[in-house]
């Protein structure tokens, strides 16, 4: 069995009045794929934001490999191997697609130098199949390659939890399931990916695990063919004519 890597321990964060995440509490095990699924504004960026030191818990613990990394910021969280991607692609536009990833390498995956990061950065871009586009500015890229871009740069840091907020936005059929190839090559090499997700076809084929947030609380935890059918998440996400369409049987699982 795996060794577990990350811990949240009943975890609060607050923004005003508001309870953004309410006393959730779950780990994750290396080299596995999980999904993190629940309606919009029921806290999954914001979980990855206290995840990764861009805002700290009002309350609780993050753990990682044993310590306790609840005041990390950013940089540390980078350096440590947890590397996220963001819903909204912004690469510099103005750099190359090889500068772009090698500012990841050097800046988060702690490079030595410009050239070692130039070295790592060619390496992802060949993995990620954009390697003919390096010396391109990033801004000539579709949708779709900024995806990958964006990828390549978290892969830069040598990442040991990777977390991918929305990966699949706006891409369409074919452009997904080269993500999910791409994905799942990713969780081969032994990093533990957490992903967030709308699209139910998707969490069916890819996740091992699913945690569902509703209102920053974690309502439901299990196999995706468990989750479509606990009544709970079916109330407050999915609806029965949704779970009835992503039922295992449906998707072909």
């Amino acid at each position: 069995m795996s060794e577990t890597i990350l811990v949240a321990e009943r975890l609060n964060r607050n923004f005003g009045g508001i309870q953004a995440i309410d006393d959730l509490s779950f780990a994750l095990n290396e080299g596995e794929i999980v999904a993190l699924i629940g309606p919009n504004g029921a806290g999954k960026t914001t979980l990855v934001n206290l995840l990764t030191g861009v805002v700290r818990p009002s309350s609780g613990r993050i753990r990682f490999h044993g310590e306790d990394v609840t005041a990390q910021r950013p940089f540390q969280a980078a350096r440590r191997g947890l590397a996220r991607t963001f819903q909204i692609v912004q690469p510099f536009p103005r750099m190359t697609v090889l500068e772009n990833v090698a500012a990841g390498a050097l800046f988060g995956g702690g490079q030595p130098g410009v050239a070692a990061a130039m070295d790592v950065a060619r390496e992802q871009l060949e993995f990620m199949g954009l390697a003919q586009f390096a010396d391109r500015p990033a801004s000539a890229l579709t949708l779709a390659g900024r995806k990958r871009l964006e990828l390549a740069k978290s892969l830069a840091m040598r990442p040991k939890v990777l977390m991918l907020d929305e990966v699949n936005a706006g891409l369409n059929a074919s452009e997904i399931d080269g993500a999910l190839r791409l994905i799942r090559q990713i969780a081969e090499r032994g990093v533990t990916i957490l992903v967030i997700e709308h699209l139910m076809k998707v969490v069916m084929s890819l996740a091992q695990r699913v945690l569902v947030l509703h209102h920053g609380q974690l309502i439901a935890e299990g196999s995706a063919g468990e989750i479509v059918r606990n009544k709970r998440v079916i109330e407050a996400y999915l609806g029965e004519k949704f779970a009835r369409r992503f039922t295992p049987e449906a998707v072909g699982a």
